[in-house]
């Protein structure tokens, strides 16, 4: 039940919605079968200085290929976003000119940073394809529209962000642990890259402790809209696509919209390309955010063959998923698909500096208020009635 009372003080829902505490030891300590008291056995271990357990640390043949349904798909998602990443970084390098660059403060060796980034996607969908094998998707054609390099490299941000976000909610359940260690060499690329797009839009580069992961569901269906045909021969994504969730308000505005560089509302300048800048937030806690969504059934994705859809029932929550934790607060309806949710006031850790919701952030609406922690995520999917949204908190 909502208790108005502690979410004031807490930022959250029920004292249910807390879930797990991350503080070094958990709240089921009772139910570990293992002895964490830092004494190891010399008897069992499998080789000289090699402790006992770990998943097939001295596997003499590891299999660098999917071992399930689940891996395989998991894989064809990521290779999905590495080939739309390739074509937007070219894209962009093409779609603007000297001038347009040069005003936003993008100068030639930023932009030759895009172009490796570009490169490095070459990399990437190699390394994926090889171990999907002769099956593997090939890539498609896509839809941008951005009129200004500020709304480009926000773009880009956005894509590196829940690209990254979506290999890390999958990849400790993936059944190959060879194709796992892999892709995690990949996706800690692509971390960087989405640091140094937050760098060239002029944001703090890092205002987190720790990075998001989300379900591959939320993944693909911030990536469908853009998609807009694929191969004949490119197999059929098993993710499902929920419908789309907007921000109404407050306006998320790009720093490197012209070369002015214009104040937001508050007075604060936006910045240019810098390694470091100590700016105020585009967002607050306590503030209202307004939402407006679209019902099931809407044709996405490539030729508008995937379509839109939904298990939970009335929207009673949004969910806001940021670094370790899921937050939940009230959902306001204003219409029959529009509402307005609180920015929630919450910290990683009791007693910690840093807010749950700092940097690039996802919110869904939800029918439950239910607790979720980073393992078990996806069982969330359920319950999604809208969204993801992509919330630039910094």
């Amino acid at each position: 039940m909502y208790d108005s009372e502690y979410y004031e003080k807490t930022g959250k829902c029920t004292r249910a919605d807390e879930g797990v505490v991350f503080n070094g030891t958990g709240n089921v300590a009772g139910n570990w079968t293992y002895n964490a008291t830092g004494s190891y056995s010399n008897q069992s271990m499998p080789a000289n200085y090699t402790p006992a357990g770990g998943v097939a640390p001295m596997e003499p043949n590891p299999v660098y290929h999917p071992l399930s349904d689940f891996d395989y798909q998991s894989l064809t998602l990521a290779l999905y976003h590495e080939y739309i990443e390739l074509d937007l970084f070219n894209w962009g390098l093409t779609a603007f000119s000297q001038q347009e660059f040069q005003q936003a403060g993008i100068n030639e060796d930023y932009q030759h940073l895009i172009r490796f980034m570009a490169q490095q996607e070459i990399g990437h969908a190699e390394l994926i394809s090889n171990m999907l094998g002769p099956s593997a998707p090939k890539a498609c054609t896509y839809n941008f529209n951005f009129t200004s390099v500020g709304e480009y490299l926000t773009f880009a941000q956005h894509l590196t962000k829940w690209s990254e976000s979506g290999v890390y909610g999958f990849l400790a359940h993936m059944n190959s642990g060879a194709a796992a260690t892999l892709l995690l060499q990949s996706i800690s690329t692509e971390a960087r890259q989405e640091m140094s797009l937050r760098q060239l839009g002029g944001m703090f580069p890092y205002p987190v402790w720790f990075e998001t992961g989300i379900p591959q569901s939320f993944a693909w269906s911030l990536i469908a809209p853009y998609i807009v045909s694929c191969p004949a021969n490119n197999s059929r994504v098993a993710w499902q696509n929920f419908p789309k969730l907007s921000i109404v308000s407050p306006n998320f505005v790009s720093n490197a919209s012209n070369g002015s560089y214009p104040r937001f509302q508050n007075g604060t300048y936006m910045y240019p390309a810098a390694v470091s800048t100590n700016r105020t937030s585009m967002t607050v806690p306590g503030q209202s955010v307004s939402f407006i969504w679209e019902t099931p059934g809407h044709g996405v994705g490539p030729n508008s063959s995937y379509v839109t859809t939904t298990s939970a029932s009335q929207p009673r929550y949004a969910a806001w998923i940021s670094q370790l934790n899921v937050t939940y607060t009230p959902l306001n309806m204003t219409g029959n698909s529009s509402g307005v949710a609180m920015h929630p006031s919450a910290y990683v850790f009791p007693n910690a500096t840093q807010q749950v919701v700092n940097g690039t952030a996802f919110v869904v609406l939800v029918d439950e208020a239910i607790p979720l922690t980073p393992y078990n995520l996806s069982i969330i999917n359920e319950h999604v009635v809208a969204g993801p949204a992509v919330y630039s908190s910094d």
